[in-house]
């Protein structure tokens, strides 16, 4: 057992939320070399390194996973927004256990459900810290009426905008989770002009770092209430060398030797203090891999775009699914996709895709 005295330093779980049109993504944008995961195409105006647009939790879950073990050319992962993200979660909760929608589970199980599945993936996030890298959850804000148990009556206050009802047990998990909570509004003055009317003017944008009322925030920094809306405020308590320096000669090293894709010796030659490229992350193409023949399949077939992303990015094909569908008695063999229910898709290809594609990749059918 090793025992250490004082403090450390790491990377920082941060999240920002705050009303729309804000600047949330902007602000999000200026951490040390972000990545975003971009779940409502709200980055599109911004030059910015993005991955594909996920179109399932599990696409999430594997944009995730390939950050957590990637030998860090970003310093920042940020998704963006997790309420949509949170989305994605609820669908494949409902599309797992075969329900139409989340109240369809009856005494509240279906909320359980998805405080788990968020639960596991702040876990995953977490690796990604492990692995040197900043994460940045961004929100929307919504307003709810709330009301102490110790005092009567009630008053409005702004929260994350998690679902209605599920984000009862998501929104406390990410609080707890997250090492600053900032919330994100205008500052609006009230003057009264000549005509003895009130006015609201001068909507300043500004954030909140600790504990209101009104608001829900935090850090463990020390910064003050109240700040301008700007990254310059917050930049020095997140760190930007958490990984060694030696990390883009050693990959510079391992490029020259064929050991990475040229985009990989680009990105490790730029350093991790600048992004570069806006090019998504994507694996290497795997070999032994019939692209053309699975792009023809992808075409000439109606396979939904969430399945159709998860085929393309694991670079599996049409057949290789059918096989492990025909292997797990499923359907027989020779039934085409078409004929495929669309709630056996949905209810068991995509939610298990990773079992499928190991049970491929090993063979096992």
């Amino acid at each position: 057992m090793n025992i250490t005295t004082g403090k450390r330093k790491r990377a920082q779980k941060v999240v920002v939320y705050g009303t729309e049109g804000i600047g949330k993504t902007t602000f999000a944008s200026h951490f040390p070399s972000p990545v975003f995961i971009d779940t409502e195409g709200s980055t599109d105006h911004l030059d910015v390194a993005r991955t594909d647009k996920p179109t399932s939790w599990q696409m999430l879950i594997s944009f995730v996973k390939e950050f957590a073990t990637m030998p860090g050319f970003y310093r920042t992962l940020v998704i963006d927004t997790i309420d949509w993200a949170e989305q994605l979660c609820v669908e494949y909760i409902c599309a797992k256990h075969n329900k139409s929608g989340i109240e369809d589970f009856g005494y509240g199980n279906g909320y359980v459900f998805v405080r788990e599945e968020m639960g596991r993936f702040l876990s995953l996030l977490d690796e990604v810290i492990n692995a040197g890298m900043n994460v940045v959850l961004t929100a929307h804000a919504q307003i709810r009426k709330f009301e102490q148990p110790d005092e009567l009556g009630a008053y409005d206050r702004f929260e994350l905008k998690l679902g209605k009802k599920t984000g009862s047990q998501t929104s406390p998990l990410i609080k707890e989770w997250a090492d600053m909570v900032l919330f994100a509004n205008y500052k609006n003055e009230i003057i009264t002009t000549q005509t003895n009317k009130k006015k609201a003017t001068n909507g300043k944008r500004l954030m909140y770092a600790t504990h209101n009322p009104a608001w829900d925030a935090k850090n463990r920094h020390g910064l003050p209430d109240m700040m301008p809306f700007e990254y310059s405020q917050i930049a020095h308590v997140i760190p930007d060398d958490i990984l060694p320096t030696a990390a883009a000669t050693e990959l510079n090293a391992a490029a020259s030797a064929k050991e990475y894709a040229p985009e990989v010796t680009e990105a490790a030659k730029a350093q991790v203090g600048e992004v570069t490229t806006t090019q998504p992350v994507t694996a290497p193409p795997q070999e032994n891999v019939n692209t053309n023949k699975n792009e023809t399949l992808l075409v000439e077939t109606a396979i939904p775009k969430p399945l159709k992303d998860l085929m393309v990015k694991d670079g599996i094909t049409l057949e290789q699914v059918q096989s492990v569908v025909i292997a797990r008695g499923k359907y027989p063999a020779g039934t085409p996709f078409e004929n495929y229910d669309p709630e056996f898709v949905n209810g068991w290809i995509i939610p298990f895709w990773p079992n499928i594609v190991e049970a491929i990749k090993k063979g096992n059918y």
